[in-house]
C-alpha cells in the first residue's frame, strides 16, 4: 500500500502575517537590499583583507604568519617546528591551520616560489615547479626567518606605522610591515578576489633597488633603463617584446612571453632542460609532450623523463637518430607549455582602496609610503631623545647640591611626599623628580652626576640634527637612498632569468609531411596549370587547353618543389607543388587567379621554381631596360603566400627568365634589331621593385618586344649582334637570324 502523503503545513506569509501560505513558498525580497546586507560584506572582506596585496607587497595572511614569528625570536634565534609556528599564528589568523601552513610553504626557501625568501626552511617543503611534489606536514619540518626579514621590522618598534587590535582583542597587530626596499615589486603575488583579481610579477631586487634611488633623485627617471625586465625564481629566458614590457610599465597590465633553458648532450644524443616558465610545471610540459607524442606530432623526440632530484629541476629528452636538436626544440616551445606566458595585472591597495598601477605610479607610492615610514621613526627617536634632555635638565639641577636632595629625602615622613618635596626642593616637574627619586644609592655621587649631565650637549645636538631632517625633505631622501643602497649591496643577487631580445627567437613553423615523387609541370598563356604523373603523361594523348590558349612553360620537377608565380599587377604567388590536385593531360587543370585568390583581373606571366634560392630573375621592360633581380630577395621565414612589389610598375614587363647562371641573353626590338650580351655585364640589385639600368638603345618609334636565351635562337652569326658594353644598340636582325618559331612571353 502506498503512504499517505504527509500534510502540508500552513505557515504565514512573512510578508504579510495575516495570509497563510505553505511551508517552504517563496517569499519576495527586493535583490539589492540581500546583495546590500549579505554579498557586499562578504566581498569587500575578501578584497580587503585577504586576496590583494599592500604597498607593503604582503597579504594579511603573509604579514600575520611573518609578524609571529618575529614576535617568537625567530629573527636571530634557532629553527622551530612549523607546527609550532602555526599555532602561534592562529592568534592573529583564525583561518584553519592549513591555510596558515600553506603560506608559510609559499614564502619558505625550499618552496623557491620567490625571488627573496623569507622563511628559512629545513625539510621537504615541495617545489613550486611541480604540482605532485607535495610537501612535508608541519610536524616534521622546521623553520624560522630569513635574515632579510630584519629589513622588514627594522623600524617596527619605533613607531614607523600604525597597530590595531587583533579579531579578539587580546594582542594587537601593525597594519603593514616598513619594509625598507620595494618588495611589492620582489616578490611575485597572486590573488584571487570577488569582481577582480591582482597578478604581480617579480622583479631582480638590485634593478628595483637602483630604480627606486634614481626615482628619488630624478622623478623623470626612464624606469626601463634600470629595471630590464622581470626576474623569476624559476629562471628560464623571457622573450622580450619592449613595446609590451612599457605597457606594463605605464599601465600595470600585459603579459611577458617566458620559455624554459636547455643544453644538448651531443655525446650522448639527449636534452637536458633545467629551468621552465614561472607560470607552469613539470607535470603540465610532460603530459602536453605524451599528448603530442601519441598524436604523432613529436616523431623526433624517442622518450622524456623527469629526472629532477636534490640538485634542482631536470628533464630529460632523448632523440632520435638523425634528429635536429635546435628544431625540435623550437617545435616543444610553439606546441607545449616550455614557452609560456605572465600575464600582469599590478592591482594593490592604497588606503583600503584597489588600484591597478604601472610600475612608476608603484615606486611613487611606495616612495610616499615609506618616507612617512622614515619621518614617524626619526619622529619618534626625537621624543624619547626630548624626553631623556628633559630627565637630565632634572638631573643637572641636582648637581647644585646633592646633599639638599638626600637630606630632602630622609626628612620627608612619608613616601608619597618625596616626588612633591623634590619638586619644590629644585624647582623641578613631576617626571623629573621621580627620575631623581628612583635614582639608586650607589649613583649618588658626583662622578655619576656629572657623566650624565654631560650627555645634555650631545643630545642636544642630535636633536637639533633630528629636527633639521624633518624639515628637510631632501635630507628624508637621502636616508631613503642610503638605505636601498644598502640593501642592495647585503641581499642583491644576479638575475635568474635571462632576457631574450625577440629578433634572437627563431618561431617554429610547422612542416607538413609531403610525399615527394615526380611531377611533370604545365602552365598555360591563359593561366590554367597541370601536375601530371610520369606515368599519367605516358598514357594520356596530346595536351589539352582551352580554345585560343597554348602551353606556356613546362618543368620536369617533383611534387615538394617551390612555386613561384609572378603575375602581371607586380606580385608573386608562392605555394608548392603538393598544394595542387594530380591531373591529366585531356583536362584543362586549375585556373590559378581563383586558386591562388588573385586579385580581379590579375594574370600570371611567368612560373619560377627557386629550389634552394640561388640564382637571379632577369625583368625585362619596353624602355629597354632590365633588372637583375636575386632569388634570395624573394625568400622569406613565414608562410606568406603573396608578396607585393615583385618588380617595377615603371614601364611595362616584356619578358623574365630565371637565371640559374650567367649566360647570353638576346633582345630583340620591333624595328626589328637584335642584342646579344652576357648577363655578368648586370649588377644585380637587392631592392625587387629596382628600375633596372638601360641595356638597348632604342629609337623612340620602336619598343623592346622579348628577350630569351641567346641558346635558344635562331641566330647564326653572333658576333654581328654582341656587345661588349651595356647600354648598345644592337644590329638589324638579318632574315638568316630570324626564328619565326621564337615566340614573345607574352
Amino acid at each position: 500500500m502506498p503512504k499517505k502523503k504527509q500534510e502540508e503545513q500552513p505557515t504565514r506569509r512573512a510578508d504579510n502575517p495575516n495570509v497563510m501560505g505553505l511551508r517552504g513558498a517563496v517569499v519576495d525580497q527586493v535583490i539589492t537590499e540581500t546583495l546590500d546586507a549579505n554579498f557586499m560584506p562578504y566581498a569587500m572582506s575578501v578584497i580587503v583583507s585577504r586576496a590583494i596585496p599592500e604597498i607593503d607587497g604582503f597579504k594579511p595572511s603573509h604579514r600575520k604568519l611573518l609578524y609571529t614569528m618575529y614576535k617568537m625570536g625567530l629573527l636571530s634565534g634557532g629553527r622551530t617546528k612549523s607546527a609550532n609556528i602555526v599555532g602561534q599564528t592562529m592568534r592573529l589568523n583564525p583561518h584553519g591551520d592549513a591555510a596558515i601552513y600553506d603560506t608559510m610553504v609559499r614564502l619558505s626557501r625550499g618552496h623557491e616560489a620567490l625571488l627573496l625568501p623569507f622563511v628559512d626552511s629545513k625539510g621537504n617543503f615541495g617545489k613550486v615547479y611541480s604540482r605532485d611534489m607535495a610537501y612535508a606536514a608541519s610536524r616534521y619540518t622546521e623553520a624560522k626567518l630569513s635574515p632579510v626579514c630584519a629589513e622588514l621590522f627594522r623600524d617596527l618598534d619605533s613607531d614607523a606605522v600604525d597597530f590595531v587590535p587583533n579579531y579578539d582583542n587580546s594582542t594587537t597587530e601593525p597594519t603593514l610591515l616598513p619594509t625598507t626596499f620595494p618588495n611589492v615589486l620582489v616578490s611575485a603575488n597572486l590573488g584571487i578576489a570577488v569582481g577582480m583579481a591582482s597578478q604581480i610579477c617579480s622583479f631582480n631586487l638590485g634593478e628595483v633597488c637602483d630604480t627606486t634611488a634614481a626615482l628619488l633623485k630624478n622623478p623623470g627617471h626612464d624606469i626601463a633603463s634600470t629595471l630590464l625586465a622581470p626576474d623569476f625564481p624559476t629562471g628560464g629566458q623571457l622573450v622580450l617584446d619592449e613595446a609590451e614590457l612599457r605597457r606594463i610599465y605605464e599601465t600595470g597590465r600585459g603579459a611577458v612571453r617566458l620559455r624554459g633553458r636547455w643544453r644538448y648532450d651531443k655525446k650522448e644524443n639527449l636534452i637536458e632542460i633545467y629551468e621552465i616558465p614561472y607560470s607552469t610545471s613539470i607535470e603540465a610540459i610532460m603530459d602536453k609532450v605524451a599528448e603530442l607524442v601519441r598524436a604523432g606530432k613529436l616523431r623526433e623526440l624517442g622518450d622524456m623523463r623527469d629526472e629532477s632530484d636534490l640538485s634542482g629541476l631536470k628533464l630529460t629528452v632523448d632523440l632520435k637518430r638523425g634528429a635536429d636538436p635546435d628544431k625540435l626544440m623550437a617545435k616543444l616551445f610553439r606546441m607545449t607549455p616550455l614557452e609560456d606566458t605572465y600575464s600582469c595585472n599590478f592591482n594593490i591597495l592604497i588606503a583600503g582602496m584597489p588600484r591597478v598601477m604601472g610600475v612608476g605610479e608603484i615606486l611613487d607610492e611606495w616612495i610616499a609610503w615609506r618616507t612617512e615610514c622614515v619621518r614617524r621613526r626619526i619622529y619618534f627617536v626625537l621624543q624619547k631623545k626630548r624626553d631623556k634632555l628633559h630627565l637630565l635638565q632634572g638631573l643637572k639641577r641636582i648637581l647644585l647640591d646633592i646633599d639638599k636632595a638626600i637630606a630632602i629625602i630622609r626628612e620627608t615622613e612619608e613616601e608619597a611626599e618625596v616626588v612633591p618635596n623634590l619638586m619644590i626642593g629644585f624647582g623641578i616637574d613631576e617626571t623629573q623628580a621621580e627620575f631623581v627619586a628612583e635614582i639608586k644609592l650607589r649613583n649618588i655621587n658626583k662622578e655619576y652626576i656629572l657623566k650624565r649631565v654631560a650627555e645634555v650637549t650631545a643630545l642636544q645636538e642630535e636633536i637639533t640634527d633630528l629636527e633639521d631632517t624633518l624639515s628637510k625633505p631632501a635630507r628624508v631622501r637621502r636616508i631613503l637612498i642610503d638605505e636601498l643602497e644598502a640593501v642592495k649591496k647585503k641581499y642583491a643577487a644576479p638575475r635568474r632569468t635571462e632576457i631574450l631580445y625577440d629578433d634572437e627567437t627563431e618561431p617554429y613553423q610547422e612542416e607538413e609531411t609531403v610525399e615527394d615523387y615526380p611531377v611533370h609541370l604545365f602552365l598555360s598563356r591563359e593561366g590554367y596549370f597541370k601536375k601530371i604523373t610520369p606515368q599519367s603523361l605516358r598514357m594520356s594523348g596530346e595536351q589539352k587547353f582551352k580554345e585560343g590558349d597554348a602551353l606556356r612553360q613546362s618543368f620536369e620537377a617533383t611534387n615538394a618543389v617551390e612555386l613561384m608565380f609572378f603575375t602581371d599587377r607586380q606580385q608573386v604567388y608562392k605555394c608548392r607543388a603538393a598544394d595542387f590536385g594530380e591531373t591529366k593531360a585531356s583536362a584543362l587543370g586549375d585556373y590559378l587567379p581563383a586558386k591562388l585568390g588573385m586579385d580581379e583581373g590579375e594574370n600570371v606571366v611567368f612560373l619560377c621554381l627557386p629550389g634552394d634560392y640561388s640564382g637571379h630573375v632577369l625583368f625585362f621592360f619596353e624602355n629597354g631596360k632590365a633588372a637583375k633581380v636575386p632569388l634570395e630577395s624573394y625568400k622569406t621565414t613565414s608562410n606568406r603566400r603573396r608578396l607585393t612589389g615583385a618588380y617595377s610598375d615603371k614601364a611595362p614587363l616584356v619578358s623574365i627568365i630565371h637565371l640559374p647562371a650567367e649566360t647570353e641573353v638576346a633582345l630583340y626590338t620591333t624595328e626589328p634589331r637584335a642584342l646579344l650580351f652576357h648577363t655578368s655585364l648586370l649588377l644585380p640589385k637587392p631592392t625587387r621593385a629596382t628600375q633596372g639600368v638601360a641595356v638597348m638603345h632604342i629609337k623612340p618609334k620602336f619598343r623592346l618586344e622579348r628577350a630569351v636565351c641567346a641558346a635558344s635562337t635562331g641566330i647564326v652569326n653572333h658576333s654581328r649582334y654582341r656587345a661588349r658594353s651595356l647600354p648598345a644598340a644592337g644590329a638589324l636582325l638579318k632574315d638568316e637570324d630570324t626564328d619565326e618559331k621564337q615566340t614573345s612571353l607574352l
